[in-house]
This record gives C-alpha cells, structure tokens and sequence, in this order.
C-alpha cells in the first residue's frame, strides 16, 4: 500500500508525536475515506539536508520542499525549539545542539540549567515554539504554535523528549500542573496542549484538502 503522507522529520520523539496527533485529528476523515498511511524519511531511505534556515518557518518550508521533491508525496514538517525570555530567542533554532552536540538532550538541559542557575523564579519564563510546513505541489502551508512556562531549577519526568524534563507549562487546559514538567505528564495530556498540537491543528484543513 502507498504512503499517502510523509512525514519530514528524523527526530523520533517529533515523529511519534506528529503520528499521534494526527491519528486523534483525522480519524473522522479517515473513517469516511479510508486509513491514510502515513510514511517517515527514515522508511523511505531520505536523509534530511542539514538545516540552515535562520527561522523555523525557513527550516520547516526547506525539509517539506526536498520531501516532496524526492517522493512527490505530500510532505509535513517540523521545526521547533525552546526560546528563554532572558536569553533573548535562544537556544531558537540551535536548539537541538546548544551544547554542541547535535540531539543530546542531557547535556543540552545540563548546559541550560547552569546558564540559568542564579535566576528568580520570575526571570526563567520560556516557551516552546513550532513551524509546521506542509508541501505538495503548488501548495504550501506553514502554522504556528505555542506553549509558555517557565524553566524549572532540576530535571523532572521520563516521558517526552528534549528539553521536556525542565519545561512547566502554565497550566493544563485551565488547571495549574503544579510544577509538573512536560516530561511529567502522560502522551495524551501533553499531545492537547503541546505547541506541537496547536500548529498540526491549525494545519489539518489543508491536509484534509489534499489528501481527499
């Protein structure tokens, strides 16, 4: 069976989630038009180019277009990243590599909490951002998302990925999380207020078009 959607991502943590999310905001498409199965670059043997975009609308538009050019397929991407209030949009776009070493979650949280270490509480207000490109043909969507909070003093949790085990959201859909991180709350609680989720469901109209 062909793949009707590829995802542009290698990050294994963005793709479980962007799978996750979809299969939750399209299931009463896929219920009146049939299961979409959705691919990732690892399974079709694509390497992704190195990012060199100065935006993650930039980033996230580059991954989509060169998916779509090597499969001709739809292609969704993600680009996204922890901006610190103080730090003036850093770690942003570096994100992933802050401590030099591309995807190291651990030394990446280590390198940002000694950064932030002699801070009040109320100078370590944070927020996860996200650009989410959809590519095929003519067409080209880019949404946006966000979650604000603030960066704890240690890390808590084991779920999630990144920067997970320091971030607190503000709150959960209302409700204070207490302290909890996002590395603290479970798949679902996370996948209905990530930044994640904001910019897939902004974006799901355009992919229900193309793909019916």
């Amino acid at each position: 069976m062909k793949p009707k959607l590829v995802l542009a991502t290698e990050n294994k943590g963005k793709r479980q989630e962007m799978c996750d999310i979809l299969a939750e905001n399209l299931s009463s498409f896929q219920k009146s038009k049939g299961t979409i199965l959705i691919a990732t670059v690892d399974e079709l043997g694509l390497k992704l180019l190195p990012e060199v975009g100065s935006s993650f609308k930039e980033n996230a538009l580059e991954k989509a277009r060169f998916v779509y050019a090597e499969t001709g397929l739809p292609a969704l991407s993600d680009d996204s990243g922890l901006i610190v209030d103080i730090l003036v949009n850093a770690p942003g776009i570096l994100s992933a590599r802050w401590s030099g070493q591309h995807g190291d979650d651990l030394a990446n949280n280590e390198l940002l909490l000694s950064q932030l270490s002699s801070l009040p509480d109320s100078m370590r207000t944070a927020h996860f951002t996200t650009a989410v490109a959809l590519c095929y043909k003519l067409k080209e969507v880019v949404e946006f998302g966000n979650m604000y909070g603030k960066i704890t003093r240690q890390m808590h949790g084991n779920n999630g990925f990144g920067y997970d085990t320091i971030f607190v959201p503000n709150d959960y859909n209302g409700t204070p999380l207490e302290g909890k991180t996002t590395a603290e709350l479970n798949k679902d609680q996370k996948n209905s207020i990530s930044h994640r989720f904001q910019a897939l469901r902004k974006i799901i109209p355009a992919l229900v078009e193309i793909l019916g």
